[in-house]
């Protein structure tokens, strides 16, 4: 894949510029979820010693706490990463936007019209990469909600449509029909050849990494 960013502008192209770098060569219009008081007491015999619960050595705590802190290591849930290279099943939406979410986020979700940055990996169907903030060491950022970013891209991450939203933190997988994506003109189009070839279905891995 060429380093050259590529836009995540509208499918409509405008005269492309051959001095500019790939990202400005598409309209910017389109790509850019009460208790008690009274405390209970130990029954105790009138003769009886009373009882204990603090009754190990230092030396048997320390090997008793590394032990619980092993078995918690062992049966915790599998990591974020292991999370994300689990392949996960698409959930098909009415728009047609399918979607699965590798990495659930922790922070709170955009806002219509809010600056963010997001990092992204876009495929075509048969899996060719054909741009990667990643690549490039510096995430995407745009005004989401705002039609500054291909349709498909503001419902993943917005959510709406039996979408729900990303949260700030999240990684999502999303796959666009054509008419969310560059629909029938494709993208990246010169000479007979296009990066994106019409009537396309994209993938894209989605990073929501929070507001710009």
């Amino acid at each position: 894949m060429a380093s050259t960013a590529f836009s995540l502008g509208t499918y409509i192209p405008k005269n492309i510029s051959t001095n500019r770098p790939l990202i400005n060569k598409f309209d910017a219009t389109a790509l850019r979820f009460k208790s008690s008081s009274l405390e209970h007491q130990p029954v105790q015999a009138p003769n009886e010693k009373p009882i204990t619960l603090c009754t190990r050595t230092r030396r048997e705590a320390i090997g008793f706490g590394f032990c619980i802190g092993l078995l918690d290591a062992i049966c915790q849930p599998k990591s974020a990463a292991a999370a994300e290279a689990t392949p996960c099943e698409l959930t098909l939406s009415p728009s047609g936007l399918a979607f699965c979410d590798k990495v659930v986020g922790y922070g709170p979700q955009a806002v219509k019209g809010q600056l963010i940055k997001a990092h992204y990996v876009g495929k075509l169907e048969n899996g060719k990469v054909f741009d990667s903030s990643y690549n490039r060491g510096k995430p995407l950022t745009f005004r989401v909600g705002a039609g500054e970013v291909i349709k498909g891209w503001d419902l993943g991450i917005l959510g709406g449509e039996g979408v729900p939203p990303m949260l700030a933190g999240g990684k999502r997988t999303l796959k666009l029909p054509p008419e969310l994506g560059y629909g029938m003109r494709g993208a990246g189009c010169k000479g007979g050849s296009c990066i994106i070839p019409p009537e396309s279905v994209l993938l894209f891995d989605v990073e929501f990494i929070g507001k710009a």
